[in-house]
């Protein structure tokens, strides 16, 4: 059995480059919504990534890992909102407040620091790393996903 844990850490030093690549994955993400949308149902995700990708990469510049994420996570979310079937088919809007990574293609942790892939590259970020946190820093825990949120 694995547990999934959530573990809330704050960047000490964002910078220009992280806000605007939480902007430019808000307006990938709007994209991909858009796309979806106007198919009237939820498609498969990788048929989305298929659509959207190189407009992702070259439009937006966005790295290859984000461009992949993107139709992921829009897709999952329109597939959700169809399955409950409580409200009519809407286009969802994302706000630039948050941005998901992968583990090891997005980003890397350690106790002290977090290095996050940018439109300028992977950079460096300092994290404050609160006392109850410091356990899942021991080695025994797997990463595999991380949110930044604003």
């Amino acid at each position: 059995m694995f547990l999934t844990k959530t573990v809330i850490l704050k960047i000490a030093n964002p910078d220009n480059d992280l806000v605007e690549t939480m902007q430019k994955y808000s307006d990938g993400m709007n994209y991909a919504s858009e796309v979806l949308f106007d198919k009237g149902k939820p498609i498969p995700a990788m048929k989305l990534q298929q659509e959207v990708y190189s407009y992702l990469r070259e439009t937006l510049k966005l790295k290859s890992q984000m461009s992949c994420n993107i139709p992921r996570q829009v897709a999952g979310c329109y597939k959700t909102l169809h399955k409950q079937k409580r409200a009519k088919w809407q286009k969802v809007e994302f706000s630039p407040s948050s941005m998901t990574f992968s583990y090891k293609r997005d980003f890397v942790i350690d106790e002290d620091a977090i290095k996050i892939t940018t439109l300028n590259g992977r950079k460096p970020y300092s994290i404050l790393n609160y006392d109850y946190a410091k356990q899942y820093f021991d080695g025994s825990w797997k990463y595999q996903a991380s949110k930044v949120v604003k």
